[in-house]
């Protein structure tokens, strides 16, 4: 246990380790050339500074075990804080997700971006099907590796840093107590190669004519010119917000924590609900699956059902998206560096060939899947378009952008509308969404085999309706030409 004084203190020095973060970001040329964001780096600093470097480093030169800097520079209840942070905070990074977006007709989204979901999930579904398939021939018969082991490449790449920690106290209960520090590790991986590898890509792509001077005009289909700029929100909202908190004597954003809270608790509620329906039915044979679902993809879900509510009641101009973003983003700096900090070196080390095996299995699926793939399935703009799903499924949504800007800087393609888009359709199941949750659970229950099947199915259908469809487009727009 530990004090709320101990809570503030680990706050204050996340603080100090972003500022340095920053500054080496500003100092060091390659953490800019590699777009790292600066909570990676600071948790690089505390992982570092923990006992599993400095810790021990100074145990090497003569420290004694129980010596202060025996587990590094930072106290032990600093480090018990940090160590229960990530699994706290990525549900408010989940809640925040769609909150105060305004939820469109999905008939209309779907028409723009079906290309785009089509791709999305058959990276998702891929990683799963390739990790379980190396699983079964490879990682458990050879280095003894846990079966779930084949998950953690969709964990890790899709679901990043935040799905990584919210993951990592289901897979110690499912008895996968690496589980964790590696999703973590191949987290990590993912992001610094997803950059590099998009970088090069993009050079590629440059070269050999895939990425047009002048981009075509596209007035309908899947793609939609877009601008990059943040569009203000329009003056009826801003008038109906000013008249919604008339005389209100509370700061705006801890009004719309208010909202991320309420989020939260209905993602709760859903959960222990569903909980107690499965132990009246499947549950009550011993069959477990809802109980080892975490709480943050529940957390989504009451988000949509928060915005849902607040639109029925006319109350939406509320909620502030740009405040939500900033819950959001404080939130996941908080998940990105704790769970960078608790990180256990000796772990991985103990692990390495599953390790290395799941990162070179993910990296070279991915890019395979973008240049052999991404043509097939997106009809208009594949590169542009293609490059941020791919930058996504190795790191996180932020990484998928800064590769569509890095290709597409006027925005004239409709590659981040699209993009935008298809999380309606990919954030709720995996990349973080429900299955990411259960996928752990159904291996152990059902076992390696059975779950790989599944996701290979998957994976077909994704790659044999994103062919249809994209053959279904094309015509549609020679029709129109004509």
């Amino acid at each position: 246990m530990f004090k709320l004084i101990s809570v503030l203190f680990a706050m204050v020095i996340l603080g100090g380790l972003v500022l340095l973060g920053r500054l080496a970001k500003q100092k060091i040329k390659i953490f800019q050339s590699l777009y790292l964001p600066e909570s990676i780096i600071a948790g690089a600093i505390a992982l570092l500074l923990g006992p599993g470097v400095f810790g021990a480093i100074a145990q090497l030169l003569g420290t004694p075990a129980d010596g202060y800097f025996a587990s590094g520079v930072f106290p032990e209840d600093i480090r018990t804080v940090w160590g229960q942070s990530s699994g706290v905070f990525i549900n408010l990074v989940f809640a925040a997700l769609f909150l105060g977006e305004s939820l469109p007709n999905p008939k209309s989204i779907w028409r723009k971006t079906s290309p785009q979901v089509a791709f999305g999930q058959t990276l998702a579904w891929g990683q799963y099907a390739i990790g379980l398939f190396l699983g079964l021939v490879l990682l458990t018969p050879v280095f003894g590796a846990n079966p779930i082991a084949g998950t953690l490449i969709e964990i890790g790449f899709e679901g990043g840093h935040g799905t990584a920690a919210g993951m990592a106290e289901t897979l110690t209960n499912l008895g996968f107590e690496a589980g964790g520090d590696l999703a973590l590790g191949l987290a990590t991986v993912g992001i610094v190669t997803g950059v590099i590898a998009g970088t090069a890509l993009a050079a590629w792509g440059r070269k050999a004519g895939y990425l047009p001077v002048e981009p075509q005009d596209v007035e309908e289909g899947d793609a939609m010119k877009q601008s990059w700029e943040m569009k203000p929100e329009p003056a009826e909202v801003l008038q109906k917000r000013r008249q919604l908190t008339q005389g209100l004597l509370v700061d705006p954003i801890s009004l719309n924590f208010g909202f991320t809270a309420m989020a939260v608790a209905i993602g709760w509620l859903l959960l222990q609900f569903l909980t107690f329906i499965e132990s009246l039915t499947w549950g009550a044979g011993g069959f477990e699956l809802i109980g080892a679902i975490p709480l943050f993809p529940m957390a989504l879900v009451g988000g949509i059902i928060v915005q849902v509510i607040m639109e029925k009641l006319g109350l939406e101009a509320l909620i502030n998206r740009q405040l939500q973003e900033r819950i959001a983003g404080v939130s996941l700096d908080i998940v990105v560096i704790t769970a960078l900090a608790s990180i256990n070196l000796t772990v991985i080390g103990a692990n390495l060939e599953t390790f290395v095996v799941l990162a070179i299995a993910g990296i070279v699926w991915n890019i395979l899947a973008f240049i052999y793939l991404a043509p097939r399935l997106l009809p208009l703009y594949w590169f542009e378009r293609g490059i941020g799903d791919m930058g996504q499924s190795m790191g996180v949504t932020a990484t998928g952008i800064l590769l569509i800007r890095m290709v597409d800087p006027k925005s004239e393609t409709g590659a981040f509308e699209s993009f935008a888009y298809k999380q309606l359709f990919f954030e709720p199941i995996v990349g973080g969404g429900l299955f990411t949750a259960a996928a752990p659970q159904l291996v152990a229950q059902f076992g390696a085999p059975v779950i790989l099947g599944l996701t290979a199915i998957l994976a077909v259908f994704w790659i044999g309706f994103g062919l249809w469809n994209c053959g279904q487009i094309q015509k549609r727009l020679e029709l129109e030409k004509s």
